[in-house]
């Protein structure tokens, strides 16, 4: 890992085009950038890892959302990274790690813009989190259904990212898939 943390800039096609020190890439006028984000479940009972933003973020700080959600370095492949990330933000691994669905999105919030194409995996842990201060406030585990009703109910109580994730893995049966292929 590079001193400096690195974005990947991309074109609408995931096209390297450039890099941009991640201190200066989150702005009101973001550029397109490569991304990812997880959905983390235990394996013992199959409930969901969330994580509640550190205040010291500069993006959606204290807010709710999944597991786990980073940028890869220049050259490096978004499921390393995933567990790059999962090791640094939760101080822990996943037993299974696997591609759910594709995904980009661009939402403002205080000021700040997310722009990313930013695809979606999943994975099983027997692991427990010890989260590292800067990057996560508070963890907690969930149940899937429940997890869902609570975006279906109370939308806005997770990241926007986060929801709208969460309904596309629904849609297609990815975490009941996860969970017949790979759980226990």
């Amino acid at each position: 890992m590079s001193e400096i943390e690195l974005v990947v800039l991309v074109d609408d096609d995931d096209n390297e085009i450039g890099t941009v020190p991640k201190s200066e890439v989150h702005t009101l006028d973001t550029p397109l950038h490569r991304a990812f984000s997880l959905f983390l479940f235990r394996k013992s009972d199959g409930k969901l890892l969330l994580q509640q933003r550190s205040h010291m973020k500069k993006t959606w700080p204290l807010v709710w959302s999944n597991s786990c959600c980073g940028h890869p370095e220049p050259g490096e492949e978004r499921i390393d990274a995933v567990a790059r990330r999962l090791d640094r933000e939760l101080g822990m691994g996943a037993d299974t790690l696997r591609f759910g669905v594709p995904y980009r999105y661009r939402f403002t919030r205080d000021g700040v813009t997310e722009n990313e194409i930013c695809p979606v995996f999943v994975g099983i842990t027997s692991q427990e989190p010890n989260p590292a201060e800067d990057e996560v406030e508070s963890t907690r585990w969930i149940a899937w259904e429940d997890f869902l009703s609570e975006i279906r109910e109370h939308p806005g109580t997770y990241s926007d990212w986060c929801e709208e994730e969460a309904l596309l893995l629904e849609e297609k049966g990815i975490v009941r898939d996860l969970f017949t292929k790979f759980g226990s």
